[in-house]
């Protein structure tokens, strides 16, 4: 099992990752269909969402600071994946279902695997 969480890890790392690039630095182009935006709207929000980006670059460095950190990894993976759960499941009830699909689930089928490995 722990390859397994190692894997969904680092999966969850490289999730928030892009979400980093999306929010930080395709916020105006990319972001605006995913997120079905008019221009005015991602102009708008683009300082807000840069500021997201760089909350989930934190995760995402996190998780590789546990991946890297051998014997301590579990608490910290535990620990990052758990805030990107939460995240997950606050975006999906305040911002779009889907955010709790992408974002919270991974993360918590992470977890999952951590604690059964």
């Amino acid at each position: 099992m722990r390859p397994i969480a190692l894997s969904l890890v680092a999966l969850v790392a490289l999730l928030h990752a892009g979400f980093l690039v999306l929010e930080m630095f395709l916020w105006r182009t990319r972001a605006r269909r995913v997120f079905s935006m008019s221009a005015e709207q991602a102009e708008a929000t683009a300082a807000l969402a840069a500021n997201q980006g760089l909350y989930n670059g934190f995760l995402a460095a996190g998780l590789v600071w546990a991946l890297a950190s051998g014997p301590e990894f579990a608490p910290r993976a535990t620990f990052f994946l758990a805030c990107a759960v939460l995240a997950g499941v606050y975006g999906g009830l305040t911002v779009r279902r889907t955010i709790l699909l992408v974002q919270a689930l991974p993360a918590a089928l992470a977890l999952v695997a951590l604690r059964l490995g």
